[in-house]
């Protein structure tokens, strides 16, 4: 939970007593997810069906994966005039993808004071380039899509001290990023203060991803098996590729790259209300898995709660309690939970996959800000498989410095777990699960994979069911 620290008072409820996200009383209780539909974005569009592989197939360039990054990497290569297909496990925009807030902005939290001072002028200023790019880029072509696409301002905001933004306003005028500070937001509860990033976006995640697909070459139900040089091995047929990109959220090769200890996840929560006044513009809490606040037509999503995977976290109480507190009115009709790949710099893996596999890539630990990140990666791999230089590229590799503090903290994570002598334990390689109450799902809180009750696969880096069910 960051610096932040909480305690259970005589009335059972829990309260935040250091940096509060807002300063309310969170009630302990939440909505059983029995009758509350998953992610709004499936209600109101139909995903196109594409079919298995069922025999050999040759292609320039493999994308394996079917989320947003995977579709527009497909997207780019093909409007380039590169021969690609994509794979899919299941089908598409079923996972990460489909359960997004969808902010399309360059407003990535309190990422550029941090930048600053870790990395220096030049990379920072190039990570907002990268994502501004990224960012008008996607708006064009949802502006084509017919997604529900909408410019909108993004606010980050601080609810008690203005500290931490105060440092961030300082990387802007560094940096030469155009931003606004605002004293009060119209929103329902009171702000120190804001910082504006005028003109970022939002749109449906599903129907921009619908429009992109109809013209690619596709197969769904084709889970990648194994990988022999450039060869990919699936359930009915065996693809040859001169590339292969790896889109698969986290990656699926433990053998190269060091994944496993540069990664690690963190799962977040949100639910939509009706009847509950709208957001005009995009809203998140300075503090650690603070609030996120956005519309999404007749729908109002609060997010928040967020936690590492397999960790305890407040998982949905902290939306519930904001609606109940500042939305009197709305009624609850959807929520779910996501997750996303944190690396240990802040900085998304995007390049090589490693030193010794020279035609794979990879795209990866988007850092919860998979929509112009998504897009940035695309563009960049599209140059790359192009053989193509890309001014991006020596800031996004993957084979740039492991030495972080993080990296400490994943390898205590993944030690402890792997001594924990409990069951059941997790096939992707052996840590001790534990039991999250919230979702009824066994998580990892080595490396993120999730299963149901019964043991069946929920989330990656494992790619197959617990062997022995719990």
């Amino acid at each position: 939970m960051g610096d932040a620290k909480w305690c259970i008072d005589r009335d059972g409820f829990i309260a935040k007593i250091i940096n509060p996200v807002i300063r309310i009383t969170l009630l302990t209780h939440t909505i059983s997810g029995d009758s509350m539909m998953d992610s709004i974005w499936g209600t109101d569009v139909q995903m196109p069906r594409f079919p298995q592989l069922k025999e050999d197939l040759h292609t320039d360039v493999l994308v394996i994966g079917g989320g947003l990054a995977g579709l527009l990497c497909a997207w780019n290569l093909s409007h380039a005039g590169v021969d690609c297909a994509l794979i899919e496990e299941n089908r598409l925009m079923q996972g990460v993808s489909g359960r997004t807030t969808a902010k399309l902005t360059a407003q990535h939290g309190l990422i550029y004071s941090k930048l600053l001072k870790k990395f220096g002028p030049e990379k920072a200023k190039l990570y907002y380039e990268a994502n501004r790019d990224a960012m008008v880029a996607l708006r064009m072509l949802a502006e084509k899509a017919d997604c529900d696409y909408r410019c909108q301002n993004a606010y980050i905001y601080a609810t008690d001290t203005t500290e931490k933004l105060d440092r961030e306003v300082a990387a802007y005028r560094q940096l030469g990023i155009p931003a606004r500070w605002r004293n009060t937001l119209p929103l329902p509860f009171a702000v120190a203060g804001a910082l504006c990033f005028p003109d970022q976006g939002q749109f449906h995640p599903l129907k921009l991803a619908a429009y992109i697909a109809r013209d690619l070459r596709i197969y769904e139900n084709t889970k990648a098996l194994a990988f022999i040089g450039n060869r990919v091995q699936t359930p009915k047929g065996e693809i040859t590729a001169e590339k292969i990109i790896v889109a698969t959220h986290f990656p699926m090769l433990n053998k190269h790259g060091a994944y496993f200890l540069k990664l690690y996840q963190q799962r977040s929560y949100v639910i939509a209300l009706e009847n509950a006044e709208q957001a005009e513009g995009m809203y998140l809490d300075c503090a650690d898995n603070g609030l996120s606040i956005r519309n999404a037509g007749q729908w109002l999503l609060l997010g928040g709660g967020g936690h590492r995977t397999g960790k305890e976290g407040l998982n949905w109480k902290l939306p519930e309690s904001v609606a109940k507190r500042y939305y009197p009115e709305g009624k609850i009709v959807a929520r779910w939970a996501t997750q996303d790949c944190m690396t240990l710099d802040g900085i998304p893996y995007i390049g090589r996959y490693s030193r010794s596999t020279p035609n794979l890539y990879v795209a990866t630990g988007f850092q919860k800000w998979g929509m112009s990140t998504a897009m940035a990666a695309s563009m960049l791999l599209t140059d790359l498989m192009q053989d193509k230089e890309n001014p991006y590229e020596s800031l996004f590799s993957p084979a740039r410095s492991i030495l972080h503090k993080q990296l400490l903290c994943n390898g205590a994570e993944t030690t402890f777990n792997l001594l924990r002598p409990t069951k059941p334990r997790c096939p992707h390689l052996g840590c001790a699960l534990r039991w999250n109450k919230a979702e009824h799902s066994w998580d990892c809180p080595c490396h993120g994979s999730r299963f149901d009750k019964d043991g069946r696969l929920l989330n990656n880096p494992a790619t197959d069911d617990m062997q022995h069910r719990p």
